[in-house]
């Protein structure tokens, strides 16, 4: 609980966390286009070759743009100190993304289409709602009038968790375009990580730290998908 209160820039954790991504990306592109996958499905007794090469590439620059977004928002938007724990425990969950991903979508021998397209579209849509939330609230905090207050505003004022909101969309559309129903399991897994751990733990930190503000907050504003929940 204490953990969104502590400030600290945290460079080395960043730094391990920076650099253990990386090793998941170099494993991700060995999946898509050095036939790794092929050889892990072996592994498994299934007799799959590379699908189309267009799916692939795509699901590889997702995750670039990922891995772009968060190495980004790690040093400019997160204050919080961060523990040697979480360079374990952030580069287990985005080998989720970059491998898992790259691993559903590997052997997909369909052509790109329309739902693919609309897979595109919420990918691109989601990762604009978390990296422009975060930027507008960042930059309304580094206003000191705004000292001690919640924000509430722009596009968090759709959602209390606007952000997170944003990140599952973004991982459905990495699902969407793999044309596997298993990887569904992995925004799955995120909704429920943030129902039922993340937004919870997060709201007691505000309840006790903004009192007031955050009850009138969660009394009028959704906790995170927006217009539903």
């Amino acid at each position: 609980m204490d953990l969104y209160g502590k400030k600290a820039k945290s460079i080395p954790q960043k730094l391990i966390i920076i650099g253990l991504e990386l090793v998941l990306l170099y494993f991700a592109y060995f999946i898509a286009f050095k036939k790794g996958g092929t050889s892990i499905y072996n592994w498994f007794g299934i007799d799959l070759q590379e699908g189309n090469l267009m799916r692939r590439i795509i699901i590889f620059s997702f995750s670039i743009i990922v891995f772009l977004r968060i190495s980004f928002a790690m040093f400019v938007f997160v204050k919080r100190r961060i523990p040697f724990e979480e360079t374990v425990s952030v580069p287990l969950a985005f080998a989720l993304y970059y491998i898992g991903f790259a691993f559903f979508g590997y052997g997909s021998p369909s052509s790109i289409g329309m739902i693919d397209y609309f897979g595109i579209l919420i990918f691109l849509y989601g990762s604009y709602l978390n990296s422009f939330s975060e930027y507008q609230r960042y930059v309304w905090k580094k206003d000191p009038t705004n000292k001690g207050k919640l924000y509430t505003i722009n596009l968090f004022k759709y959602s209390m968790h606007i952000n997170y909101f944003g990140d599952l969309l973004w991982v459905i559309g990495y699902s969407v375009l793999t044309h596997n129903i298993y990887s569904a399991w992995i925004p799955i897994f995120l909704f429920l990580f943030f129902v039922f751990f993340n937004i919870p733990k997060l709201d007691n930190y505000l309840a006790e730290k903004y009192k007031n503000q955050f009850s009138e907050y969660k009394n009028h504003t959704k906790k995170f998908i927006p217009f539903i929940y």
